[in-house]
């Protein structure tokens, strides 16, 4: 079994091989992945050495020592923490051998077609049609709220393959091409005047059967697999202390004393706290995820990321007064990630009101941590059992 000292070895003789300062930025990353470096818990040949997760850290370290590239993780993030894991998980060896290695490389952006118009907080009710023609799936319908669009080469996409089972037992789930002729992407102005999200229309779009990922009608179930790696790749993501939304706010508050009032303070220490706890909720979330995939712990991640981030932005603004509603930046751009640290506490403010709705809204995630993780009742659905095409709309 890999353990640190052999970790630490091979790491020494991929940066001895590649030298980061002589060698090109995506050569050293195809390096890195087929020494299994990249993610040393997947297994051997598909960029890891079947290690234990934590052991990525010995890996980590020594790379940035030596000042070794990373493959810039914001920008590929759901390519990293929901596509990779799915694959892993249903994909065929050559969907795996495919995919993962652009993918983690950062060669390939990745983006979500899960979301519809109809079919946003109850997602199995989603309408976007596959229908079988031979080897292919003719695929029609609409997504929104599709981060990186604009940019992915490939997506993961869920549709409707049975109408007339019901709604959570006609799914099947692809990958998709963006560059196929029938996929449009027209861009959505947020209230922060930029467009990171957009809506996918879907026309006659041709994916083969080679891209479907599981089997027919199963497609809720790898679905779960997606959803639960989002919600604790959003929510539970590695951050030092005081990084995040707190770190700003408490610079301004050891720099700014003139600033300063008393219910300020108490609620900034309020709120420093949580902050930390969720922090270390997190690093213990993902030391469990040794043991295997995220279950639905990850939503109470992701809920108290999204409560969290919204209450300390409210926080900065009312600390910085007038200059807190200050926005430089109004243009409507297209960015490649969402920055949150980097940018003015107006943006802040203005694009944490998404985060309780993007990777599953609030109301969904309380939802989920009541019936599965505190065992409660669930509540009642009377439409679990009726066909999709006989659902009322």
């Amino acid at each position: 079994m890999t353990d640190a000292t052999e970790l630490t070895r091979l790491t020494r003789e991929l940066l001895a091989a590649h030298p980061p300062a002589d060698t090109g930025r995506l050569d050293f990353l195809r390096a890195r992945f087929d020494a299994g470096l990249a993610w040393v818990h997947y297994p051997e040949g598909l960029g890891g050495l079947g290690a234990p997760r934590t052991l990525q850290a010995v890996v980590d370290a020594e790379l940035e020592a030596a000042g070794a590239p990373d493959n810039d993780p914001r920008r590929i993030g759901i390519g990293l923490g929901m596509a990779a894991p799915t694959i892993l998980g249903f994909g065929t060896e050559e969907q795996k051998r495919k995919f993962l290695r652009p993918l983690w490389v950062g060669e390939e952006v990745w983006c979500q077609l899960f979301s519809e118009p109809g079919a946003g907080s109850d997602l199995a009710a989603l309408g976007t049609r596959a229908v079988r023609s031979g080897d292919e799936w003719i695929v029609n319908g609409q997504k929104v709220w599709t981060s990186s669009a604009h940019l992915a080469r490939w997506a993961i996409l869920i549709a409707r393959t049975d109408p007339d089972v019901p709604k959570h037992r006609g799914i099947t789930y692809f990958l998709c091409d963006m560059t196929d002729p029938g996929v449009e992407v027209r861009p959505l102005r947020q209230i922060t005047g930029e467009a990171e999200f957009n809506e996918v229309f879907l026309t006659d779009v041709r994916i083969p059967d080679a891209h479907r990922l599981g089997e027919v009608g199963d497609g809720w179930r790898v679905a779960q697999t997606t959803l639960n790696n989002e919600r604790v790749a959003i929510g539970g993501m590695r951050i030092p202390r005081e990084g995040g939304m707190i770190g700003p706010v408490a610079k301004v508050w050891r720099e700014r004393p003139e600033l300063r009032t008393h219910d300020l303070h108490q609620r900034l220490v309020k709120l420093w706290v949580e902050a930390e706890v969720a922090r270390l909720t997190g690093e213990r979330t993902r030391q469990q995820l040794v043991a295997g995939q995220p279950g639905p712990e990850g939503s109470g991640l992701k809920l108290s990321f999204a409560r969290l981030n919204q209450e300390i932005s409210g926080l900065e603004v009312e600390l910085r007064g007038e200059e807190g509603l200050l926005y430089e930046d109004w243009t409507m751009r297209r960015p490649e990630l969402v920055d949150f640290v980097g940018r003015d506490a107006g943006y802040r403010y203005l694009r944490s009101k998404g985060n309780s709705i993007e990777g599953g809204t609030s109301e969904v995630l309380l939802n989920i941590v009541a019936e599965r993780v505190l065992g409660l009742p669930s509540e009642p659905r009377t439409d679990k059992d009726v066909a999709w095409k006989d659902l009322a709309r």
